[in-house]
């Protein structure tokens, strides 16, 4: 083999284990030339000088020839266009590497909410936008009250060639109760009244932060008259204050009242009715088997259907929700909370 030939077998050779820049990668270049639309740099391993446009150097920066610097790969080297830097998104790719750092390792970052999305929220960190999905927000549901508040996330993704940027609240939030369930919880006890804040609203019930855990209302227990939904009652973020009804240690959970704040209508309601006594009613609820009737703030009595008429009657066709009805109370018992009506009986 001649010298030539060993000399070119050898540049093939090297070339063939050449790094293949990509964009998002960060290279070192040689600048090595002047041109009125930008500059044109050295970069090991590439087969032709890299470009960088002018409108990708930072604001009032000019470069030297000789000059040698870190550049960020905008565009990849192809058989017929050479690769693009870019000097403006160093910072760019910088941020995108702490992310990822701070995926890797676990740690947890703070990001400012910049506007509510279908889906989720989206939020700004260090001039890079990410996006926390609905399912991975400690509320569940993104809301207005969100925006322009600092929280605190996990990285679930930090992919800079795709622009995509991942997060959680949830599991941030989840870390911190962890590392403070104890020492709460030591310092409550059950019947104490507490301020929180309204973070998650579900069909069952919701969830208050109560100094850093959160705490389940149910919705049994959120109002003496029946509601449909919590959100009837509350609203995300709302400050409220709660009894506490139970505290389970080993499961290290609590259990919350909002209703219990308010004095018990059944209470109430002792000595002010009777049996044998007709009342005025609102119409609650109707169901196949008879229908609920509200005759106190926060009382419910059941109007059976067999007590609506002494023929054979289709309460939907008799009762609708709001209809006001007088009743004759048949059996009476609060402490049970145990009301059972008639109105076939106010006939006879």
């Amino acid at each position: 083999m001649t010298t030539q030939t060993l000399d070119e077998f050898e540049q093939l050779l090297e070339e063939s284990f050449a790094k293949s820049n990509t964009v998002a990668d960060i290279v070192e270049g040689t600048v090595i030339k002047k041109e009125n639309e930008g500059y044109l740099v050295s970069v090991k391993g590439a087969k032709m000088e890299a470009f960088l446009p002018n409108k990708e150097l930072p604001e009032g920066e000019e470069l030297e020839v000789g000059d040698i610097r870190e550049f960020y790969v905008l565009k990849e080297e192809n058989n017929e266009d050479a690769m693009q830097l870019s000097l403006k998104r160093i910072a760019y790719a910088q941020a995108w590497a702490q992310l990822n750092d701070a995926k890797l390792q676990g740690d947890t970052i703070l990001a400012k909410v910049v506007s509510t999305v279908k889906g989720g929220v989206l939020v700004d960190i260090a001039d890079l936008k990410g996006f926390i999905p609905s399912s991975q927000l400690r509320t569940g549901t993104p809301f207005d009250g969100l925006v322009d508040t600092k929280i605190e996330v996990k990285v679930l993704e930090a992919d800079p060639k795709k622009n995509k940027l991942i997060l959680s609240q949830r599991q941030a939030v989840a870390e911190q109760r962890d590392q403070v369930v104890d020492n709460v919880l030591s310092s409550l006890e059950e019947g104490q009244v507490v301020s929180g804040n309204v973070v998650r609203i579900t069909d069952f019930g919701a969830f208050v932060d109560i100094n850093g855990i959160d705490g389940l209302l149910p919705i049994s227990e959120i109002s003496w008259q029946r509601i449909k939904h919590p959100s009837d009652v509350l609203t995300l973020g709302d400050t409220i204050e709660v009894k506490i009804i139970k505290i389970d240690n080993e499961l290290k959970r609590i259990s919350l009242s909002l209703k219990r704040m308010g004095e018990n209508p059944w209470q109430q309601i002792e000595g002010q009715f009777e049996e044998g006594q007709v009342v005025k009613g609102t119409v609650n609820k109707v169901t196949t088997f008879g229908a609920f009737i509200n005759i106190f703030p926060g009382v419910e009595a059941l109007l059976p259907v067999a007590e609506m008429s002494d023929e054979n009657v289709n309460p939907f066709n008799l009762f609708k929700v709001g209809d006001e009805v007088d009743v004759l109370i048949k059996k009476f018992t609060p402490k049970e909370h145990r009301i059972a009506l008639s109105v076939k009986d106010i006939q006879k």
